[in-house]
């Protein structure tokens, strides 16, 4: 909870330091870094570690963040990250970013999962349905789990719309170890 809240703050601050131009080159970054911090051991070990400075854990998140494209108002909010200690909240800071842009453009991202890939035409039904229901642009993700065995499951945030045989043998299951 707290984590989220320090997040939020981070993002407002550098979402109001920008302006409109920077702000989509800055999510894309941003989330690129978080992921980044998320996947690699090595780097969350560099991030954390009192046994880095402050100015080779810069110097790691400033060249990471040039190769994403980060702009030189992203560049020192890293440096500001390093100094209070925060850069472990990147990942937490990137979504909460994502959000605000979001927001700022009027859209709405959207993941769809499904057992096996979607045809282009069935993508375009997906994305205009979606578009109509939340009555607001969509940028629809697809991805492809094999664990689903059929059905699809949306993700809107914190909504998920699972009607996916995975998740109703998962259901079925919670219910039966309940009784």
């Amino acid at each position: 909870m707290i984590k989220t809240a320090v997040a939020r703050r981070y993002a407002q601050a550098l979402f109001e330091l920008l302006d409109v131009s920077t702000i989509e080159q800055t999510r894309v970054a941003l989330t690129g870094l978080g992921q980044a911090i998320k996947d690699s051991v090595a780097l969350r070990h560099v991030v954390a570690s009192p046994a880095f400075g402050a100015e080779d854990k810069l110097a790691v998140l400033a060249e990471l963040g040039s190769r994403l494209g980060c702009p030189p108002v992203g560049k020192a909010f890293l440096e500001q990250l390093v100094k209070k200690n925060r850069v472990g909240f990147l990942p937490e800071i990137a979504e909460a970013f994502t959000k605000l842009a979001d927001a700022a453009k009027g859209t709405q991202q959207v993941t769809v999962f499904s057992p096996t890939a979607i045809p282009p035409g069935e993508q375009d039904q997906i994305s205009n349905r979606l578009r109509k229901m939340l009555k607001r642009q969509v940028e629809v993700t697809y991805h492809t789990d094999a664990r689903y065995l059929a059905g699809m499951q949306i993700r809107l945030g914190n909504t998920v719309v699972d009607s996916t045989v995975l998740g109703r043998l998962q259901a079925m299951q919670s219910l039966l170890t309940k009784e």
